[in-house]
This record gives structure tokens, sequence and C-alpha cells, in this order.
């Protein structure tokens, strides 16, 4: 049986389901995209009904990293 194809939309969204979330620069380098396509794909996922959580640096300069802290609410 063949494997299922990884989509760029489901490694952004295995990646900001990673305990420690991810940032907009890993997202770019795992899908190719540029940074505004991963913004607008957060946007999209905030759509779908995703809860994306958004924490800055400590440091300044320090990336922001993204992480879902909750999934779509299932439609009934």
């Amino acid at each position: 049986m063949p494997k299922p194809r990884q989509t760029k939309i489901g490694t952004v969204e295995a990646m900001l389901r990673q305990p420690g979330g991810t940032n907009v620069m890993a997202l770019c380098e795992a899908t190719g995209w540029q940074p505004h396509t991963v913004r607008a794909a957060l946007s999209g996922l905030r759509r779908a009904g995703f809860t994306i959580t958004r924490t800055r640096g400590a440091e300044m300069g320090d990336p922001t990293t993204f992480r879902i802290t909750a999934d779509p609410e299932a439609a009934e």
C-alpha cells in the first residue's frame, strides 16, 4: 500500500504541533515558501478553526514561535 503523500500544509501543521512550536523561518525552510506565504497559511489555519498561539522571543532579535493549541471544533 503506498504511503499517503505529505502536503506542504500538512508539514506546516505537523511543525506547529511540536511541543515547542516553530518559527516562520523554519516553516520557510521546510516548505520552500516565502515568509508572506507562510503567514497566509497560518491565517488559513486560523480561519479553518485552529487556535494558534504566538510567543515572542525572550530577547530582542529572538524569533517569534507559533504553536497549535486547539483543533477546530467538531462539526455537528
